[in-house]
């Protein structure tokens, strides 16, 4: 059974509901999504990558104290007033960017209980049609177009497609972990199996899930009937698990194996890498960035010799 979806997946689905206390205390009482990476929020990084896989009804699910996600996505009328009468085109075009960009949904998690719930929240709004799934913490890099080809995947295999790269098999136990079955595309793979951040003894596959899913309906149906699971939360590993065992509930699984850019913003010090990279990238900050930058490396290699000596 293929499951081949009759319609081509419209809606994306952000959880958003985290408390971000790897960030304490910025994310205190700002949302850990809300984070710049150089001048944008991370958040807005993932709407962008929906945006441009051609998904523009964005669903966000959220928690309390998540109102400025819904306020950066929005009008702001007196600050686009303000820089309208300054003349300030360039930043009142960057301004109005952000509400432009999608249209947006929210609904509230409640009770903190797991991906797999976040994900079961947006069912009401994303019926009964295939959907995506980006998780925040993850941002892809635009020049590696992940998640179109995982909708193309969809399109040609049905079920769920989900996004794996390979990882150091010492930090498998971070992930969830997929056992894989080769296909005849060279970054295709049959999932057969998955487990929750296993112990690397016991790990299927180096194959580490990472925050892009693309989902038939069927999940929301597993996820209804999933008993909590590792950190007494409902896991959303669980269910794809449910449904690469048993293609009846809701076709097959597949797994797309990227070896492309991806900036983990979850971690501090892959959030401070990201922002080298994608600073050290950009056209108006790059150039001067990469000068300070080369500068700042030598010195602290001169710094770090003379305190050896």
């Amino acid at each position: 059974m293929n499951n081949i979806p009759t319609t081509r997946v419209r809606k994306a689905v952000i959880p958003a509901a985290g408390l971000g206390t790897r960030f304490l205390p910025a994310t205190k009482a700002t949302p850990k999504e809300m984070l710049p990476v150089v001048d944008k929020p991370a958040i807005q990084y993932v709407v962008e990558e929906a945006v441009s896989a051609g998904l523009e009804d964005v669903l966000m699910v959220t928690g309390r104290n998540k109102r400025p996600l819904e306020d950066h996505f929005d009008r702001n009328h007196e600050l686009e007033s303000a820089l309208t009468r300054k003349g300030d085109e360039e930043r009142l075009a960057k301004v109005q960017e952000s509400s432009e960009l999608a249209t947006m949904h929210y609904v509230r998690q409640g009770d903190p209980r797991g991906l797999g719930h976040a994900v079961l929240c947006a069912a009401p709004h994303v019926g009964d049609e295939p959907f995506a799934v980006l998780l925040g913490d993850d941002l892809i890099d635009p020049r590696d177009p992940l998640l179109a080809r995982m909708l193309e995947v969809l399109t040609r295999r049905g079920g769920s497609v989900v996004a794996l790269m390979e990882v150091d098999p010492a930090q498998i136990h971070l992930y969830g972990c997929a056992a894989v079955e080769m296909t005849e595309d060279a970054d295709v793979v049959r999932v057969t199996g998955l487990v929750e951040k296993p112990d690397p003894a016991d790990a299927p596959s180096s194959y580490a899930v990472i925050g892009r899913y693309v989902l038939d309906p069927a999940v929301f149906g597993v996820l209804g009937r999933t008993e909590p699971g590792r950190g007494g939360e409902i896991q959303l590993t669980d269910a794809l698990e449910t449904l690469a065992r048993d293609e009846s509930v809701g076709g097959p699984v597949h797994g797309v194996v990227f070896k492309g850019r991806r900036y983990d913003t979850g971690d501090r010090g892959d959030y401070l890498r990201a922002i080298v990279r994608l600073a050290c990238e950009r056209e108006d900050l790059g150039p001067e960035f990469r000068a300070w930058l080369r500068g700042f490396v030598a010195e602290t290699a001169e710094t770090a010799e003379t305190a050896e000596a």
